[in-house]
């Protein structure tokens, strides 16, 4: 198991535009929403979401990271959203959420700019 860096948007370019918004490197984890196996009726089918987000938000008060944007389901697949730390830092970081326990195979990370004011 492991994570694969899908893309690389915009890359490069100066760091602010016309219109005055800045780039900011965003890093999306994206997660196929497969739900956990052997759960007894009634449980949540993804208790994983729950742990990728307590790992996020812990790293993100120890100043490691920011969470950019709420995570959300976008068809077959659950996004988190990072930003605050370079590329390298924030693939590690989309790397050990691949690797936490629970969370599906096929786990994967898009680099893109997003802009911010």
């Amino acid at each position: 198991m492991g994570l694969t860096r899908l893309a690389l948007a915009e890359p490069g370019g100066p760091a602010g535009g016309q219109d005055g918004l800045v780039s900011t490197l965003v890093v999306e984890i994206h997660v196929p929403l497969l739900p956990t196996p052997d759960l007894p009726d009634g449980a949540d089918p993804f208790p994983w979401i729950e742990e990728v987000e307590d790992f996020l938000f812990d790293l993100e008060d120890q100043g490691d990271v920011e969470v950019f944007d709420e995570a959300e389901q976008d068809g077959d697949v659950y996004v988190f959203f990072l930003t605050g730390a370079g590329e390298g830092n924030l693939l590690a970081v989309a790397s050990r959420v691949a690797t936490l326990p629970g969370v599906p195979a096929g786990t994967v990370a898009v680099v893109s700019k997003g802009s911010s004011p």
